[in-house]
């Protein structure tokens, strides 16, 4: 069997749609600076954030991430997926997952439907999965959401953290195809420290620690993260799986054309690339205008990219990321020839070519 034959023979999941869907509501940091004694060159000194995108008091995960599924549904020319997976840490309930509320929502009652939990990386890790269910063979095609309202569970008076993150969804289509085609998914790496799992979290609300407010405090009921270890963690773990996806691809950094990373801030994001030794114009960012949005900010950073055509058909995109648990992970594609969309922070109906 050739080589050619041989990469047309193994099966391999390939993206064929994206989409992103952002609040209406923006944020501008002037808007924060008065409430949190702070001022616009002090967030962007330190972010490289000038605004994020908020929910409304009515708007839940499931609502942003069934706009972002409708969406990446349309670009892929799909009416319909046989699961759908979506990675989050604010889901709508404890208890149910929010995936079968949003398959049902969308149309594909039926479908096989769970979350992922893994944080700012939840995103990486849902690839995977779905990846896994199409090799397999389980399914011939998944949705994969990304959706997080932070919102609900970063206290609105913390200077550290109130400025860094926003809600949003993004989500992905993939199907059953050929490791040769364009699109195409993998390497993969992931990895998790539990070890360290007090440095990025909600200490109450679980099964450890109720969220009663008579035995727990305002810190304890919202989002915590130690920054400056999370900063140190953050680059050495992306860095990290960066190079090991390449080695298991055999590829350089040369190779690839398009570093996708998780949108945790600017600082973090420039750190990894110049490590890396990628130059800055490769690095796609979307953290500027939408903030650090969870697991939303890698594929909100494919649709933002996709939307403004600075990713092409045949790219070799690289996607790292890392969260509380800690968990972190990375995996390659190439980029599929896709219909153009509308930027995620637009909210008419998707462009046409």
């Amino acid at each position: 069997m050739s080589a050619t034959s041989a990469a047309r023979s193994n099966p391999a999941a390939v993206l064929s749609g994206v989409g992103g869907r952002l609040p209406l509501r923006k944020v501008g940091n002037d808007e924060l600076a008065d409430r949190l004694d702070t001022d616009d060159i002090w967030i962007r000194t330190r972010t490289g954030i000038r605004s994020r995108h908020l929910a409304a008091p009515e708007e839940a995960t499931s609502d942003l991430a069934v706009e972002a599924g409708r969406r990446a549904l349309a670009n892929s020319g799909a009416d319909t997926a046989d699961a759908v997976i979506v990675a989050t840490t604010t889901p709508d309930r404890t208890c149910p997952a929010t995936a079968p509320l949003v398959a049902s929502r969308l149309g594909l009652t039926g479908a096989a439907a769970f979350d992922v939990g893994a944080v700012c990386t939840g995103f990486v890790y849902a690839l995977a999965a779905g990846a896994g269910l199409i090799t397999s063979r389980v399914v011939t095609s998944v949705m994969v959401i990304g959706a997080d309202v932070y919102s609900r569970i970063v206290d609105p008076e913390d200077r550290q953290n109130a400025v860094v993150f926003g809600d949003g969804a993004g989500a992905v289509v993939l199907r059953a195809g050929h490791a040769s085609e364009a699109g195409a998914i993998g390497p993969f790496d992931l990895g998790s420290d539990g070890a360290h799992e007090d440095m990025i979290t909600v200490a109450a609300g679980g099964s450890r620690q109720s969220a009663d407010p008579r035995q727990t405090s305002r810190a304890e009921r919202h989002f915590a993260m130690r920054g400056k270890e999370v900063y140190r963690h953050a680059v050495t773990r992306m860095v990290g799986s960066a190079r090991t996806v390449l080695d298991q691809a055999g590829l350089g950094i040369a190779d690839i054309d398009r570093f996708v990373p998780h949108q945790a801030n600017l600082r973090i994001l420039r750190t990894v690339a110049d490590d890396l030794g990628l130059p800055a114009d490769r690095c796609a960012t979307h953290v500027e205008t939408a903030g650090n949005t969870g697991a939303a900010s890698i594929p909100l950073a494919l649709a933002d990219s996709h939307a403004k055509r600075a990713l092409r058909p045949g790219d070799r995109v690289l996607l790292t990321a890392f969260g509380g648990g800690l968990t972190w992970g990375s995996c390659l594609l190439t980029w599929p020839a896709l219909p153009p969309v509308a930027e995620p922070s637009h909210h008419g109906e998707e462009s046409t070519p």
